[in-house]
């Protein structure tokens, strides 16, 4: 059995996020692109396996099942959609497992190497972890063929994507989601906290409000992916923070001091020094994001001072930038 590792195709981690293997598909695209790699076989073979890939690792509910079942899950995909796990038809292991089998006594088993059942199981997972999640926890017996729940079993994970502004990301912020239970029509609302930090892209996990657990089963976790909406006053760079702040041709060339905006609403005086250019950046230590995982520590905030000129001259100080003018070096 050739066992296809997804996440090795695309260079990328298992717990890597959405935008990180979408950011990761779309680089190997451009360049194993046929147009740019014609009558190559190789890069033509690669660009195929990097879009199966990404078909699967791009599908929330195809990835989850990869990460079960490896590259078999196809295979019980295909029996789940043709009725199987609700019909009570027998799911055939031997089409699972590749289909080889030790004939012996009665009839046959099945023998599967270590190896052979890491490859299957999506790394580390054993036969009843698997039993547990597909059939309800019985690994033995008629009852675990026929896809009947026989104990509890935990319950599906939920997401539900959520968007926030980066003001909200550097101070933290609540949201109210509500929920639907698919089963029972009931609503329920849950308020979340999205932490101080947070970036564009990451996945906020509230444990235990996802899906009920079955027969007494826990329940599963809620996920919210986050989407940071674009700031007209901030650009972000990691936890490093960007803002352009106007000054007046007499502060630039006297040096004097501004006001720079912050995301807590707050402003912070800088010192300009005399004869600064345009475009000149100044560096404010730790006056950026706060850092996810410490939220007492924080990035920076960089200022870019940009000239600004009255949009309208008096008779004066026409009269003061004529005299500059002529005496101007």
């Amino acid at each position: 059995m050739e066992f296809k590792d997804y996440y090795q195709t695309l260079g990328v981690k298992k717990t890597s996020s959405e935008k990180e293997i979408r950011s990761a598909y779309r680089k190997l695209a451009r360049e194993l692109h046929p147009d740019l790699n014609p009558k190559n076989k190789a890069a033509e073979q690669r660009f195929k396996d990097v879009n199966e890939a990404y078909d699967v690792l791009s599908d929330a509910e195809k990835r989850k099942k990869y990460d079960q079942l490896g590259s078999n899950w196809k295979k019980y995909d295909q029996w789940q959609k043709g009725g199987g796990g609700q019909a009570g038809q027998p799911f055939d292991f031997d089409d699972l497992f590749g289909g080889r089998t030790r004939t012996g006594g009665r009839g046959s088993t099945r023998t599967v190497t270590p190896e052979e059942a890491e490859q299957m199981f999506g790394g580390g997972s054993t036969f009843s972890d698997f039993f547990r999640t597909f059939f309800g926890g019985a690994s033995g017996g008629g009852a675990a063929t026929r896809g009947r729940a026989c104990t509890t079993r935990r319950g599906q994970d939920l997401e539900q994507p959520v968007e926030v502004s980066l003001e909200e990301a550097f101070n933290g912020s609540t949201r109210v989601i509500q929920l639907t239970n698919e089963a029972t029509g009931q609503v329920r609302k849950l308020e979340v906290k999205i932490p101080a930090g947070v970036a564009d892209g990451s996945r906020v996990r509230v444990a235990g409000q996802g899906g009920p657990g079955v027969l007494g089963g826990t329940a599963g976790d809620l996920y919210l992916p986050v989407r940071i909406t674009p700031s007209p006053t901030f650009s972000r760079e990691g936890d490093d923070l960007w803002v352009k702040v106007p000054i007046a041709l007499t502060t630039a060339a006297l040096g004097g001091e501004v006001e720079v905006p912050t995301p807590r609403g707050s402003k912070l005086a800088l010192r300009i020094p005399e004869e600064t250019q345009d475009g000149r950046k100044f560096r404010l230590r730790g006056q950026g994001m706060p850092r996810l995982e410490s939220p007492s520590e924080r990035g920076d905030l960089y200022a870019e001072v940009h000239l600004q000129l009255p949009e309208k001259l008096s008779p004066r100080q026409r009269e003061l930038f004529e005299e500059l003018a002529n005496h101007w070096c």
